[in-house]
C-alpha cells in the first residue's frame, strides 16, 4: 500500500495541533474542541486536494464555528459546502469530552453554518468550481480550538482572559508565519478585524522576509448586521476596491 508523504501544510497542522493540545484553559471555558485532532481525516483531505503549491491570496478566519470547522475540519467548512461543493467528506470522530449542548455529528451536522454559507457561496459563485478557486486562493484559520462555555456559548479567542490567551497566540503565531512563508501570498485577506491584526503582528514579526499586502473583508458572521444587508456584494466590493481581484 502506497502511503502519501505528509505535505508541508499537514505537518504545520499537526505540530499546531499538538502545541495547542496541551494548553489549559480555566472558566468561562468549559469545554474545548480541536477538530485537527478529532476530524483530522477531514482537515487532511481538505489539504491534500486544495493546499498544495504557493497562493496568491490566503483568507485569514478567527477560529472554528460549531457547525462549520467543528463538524467538518474545514475553516469556515459549513457541510453542505464541504460536501457538495468541494467534493469532500471523511468519517469525523467524536471529541473527548464532547460538550453535551454541542454535540459533534461530523459531515450529518443539520445545522448550517452561516458564516460558511456565506463565504463559501460567494467563491463558488465567482469562480464556479472549487479547482479555479484554490487555484490562486486558500483559506485558514487562526486558531484552530472551540471554546464553549457551560451553557455551550460559544468563546472567541479574543475574549480569553489574557494568561491563557498568551500562549495560544503564541503558537498561532509561530503557525500562521510558517503556513505564509509555505504558501508565499501577495495578499493575506483578514476575515473581520481581528484576523487583519494577527496578521498584522505576524507580518511585522517576519520583517523583511514578509512580501506580502494586507487587506481585509467584513466578517460573515450573523451578528454583523453589516453582513446581513448583503454579505457577498459587500465583500465583492472590498475585493475589488483594495485591488485583490
Amino acid at each position: 500500500m502506497h502511503i502519501m508523504e505528509e505535505t508541508d501544510l499537514e505537518k504545520l497542522a499537526r505540530r499546531l495541533s499538538r502545541a495547542v493540545g496541551k494548553l489549559q484553559f480555566s472558566a468561562p471555558v468549559h469545554t474545548v474542541y480541536n477538530p485537527l485532532d478529532y476530524a483530522w481525516a477531514a482537515h487532511q483531505a481538505f489539504l491534500r486536494r486544495f493546499g498544495t503549491g504557493s497562493k496568491a491570496v490566503v483568507f485569514l478566519g478567527m477560529n472554528p464555528g460549531p457547525f462549520g470547522m467543528a463538524q467538518t475540519g474545514v475553516p469556515f467548512g459549513e457541510v453542505a459546502a464541504v460536501r457538495d461543493w468541494m467534493g469532500l467528506t471523511a468519517p469525523v470522530k467524536r471529541p473527548v469530552p464532547e460538550h453535551p449542548k454541542r454535540p459533534i455529528q461530523g459531515f450529518d451536522c443539520p445545522k448550517s453554518e452561516v458564516s460558511g454559507r456565506r463565504l463559501w457561496g460567494l467563491f463558488a459563485e465567482r469562480f464556479g468550481s472549487p479547482e479555479a478557486f484554490f487555484e490562486r486562493h486558500f483559506v485558514v484559520n487562526y486558531c484552530p480550538l472551540v471554546f464553549m462555555s457551560e451553557t455551550g456559548a460559544n468563546i472567541t479567542p479574543d475574549k480569553l482572559p489574557a494568561a491563557e490567551r498568551a500562549p495560544l497566540e503564541a503558537a498561532c503565531d509561530a503557525h500562521l508565519a510558517e503556513v505564509l512563508q509555505t504558501l508565499q501570498p501577495e495578499w493575506v485577506i483578514g476575515v473581520g478585524g481581528f484576523a487583519e491584526q494577527k496578521a498584522a503582528a505576524v507580518r511585522d514579526s517576519l520583517g523583511a522576509s514578509a512580501c506580502f499586502h494586507l487587506g481585509r473583508v467584513l466578517h460573515p458572521s450573523p451578528a454583523s448586521p453589516a453582513a446581513n444587508r448583503g454579505w457577498a456584494e459587500a465583500a465583492t466590493k472590498q475585493m475589488l476596491a483594495q485591488g485583490v481581484w
